[in-house]
């Protein structure tokens, strides 16, 4: 079951999604169960939230990866929202 992570960044918090970028990455690879993923930008291209694709189980195994990403730990994020997506377009 895939389900998409909406996280939007607190403000002014670009510093801290640097310093734990290499982590982030780090968790997504080390986890195996994100199809897709990347940030979002602000109007001066600038990160500023993130979009996950988690290919999981259930709703509890998508909140658990959310939890437990070095973002999230760090408090980068202002707001998480997860939904269940079902793909229909794309590789």
């Amino acid at each position: 079951m895939k389900f998409a992570l909406f996280c939007k960044d607190k403000s002014g918090a670009l510093p801290i999604r640097k310093a734990n970028r290499d982590a982030h990455l780090s968790y997504i690879d080390d986890s195996g169960v994100v199809d897709q993923a990347g940030p979002f930008l602000d109007e001066a291209g600038e990160m500023c939230g993130s979009l996950v694709i988690l290919n999981v189980d259930t709703m509890d195994a998508a909140q658990a990866w959310a939890s437990n990403d070095p973002y999230a730990k760090a408090g980068l994020f202002e707001s998480v929202s997860i939904q269940v997506w079902k793909k229909v377009i794309g590789a």
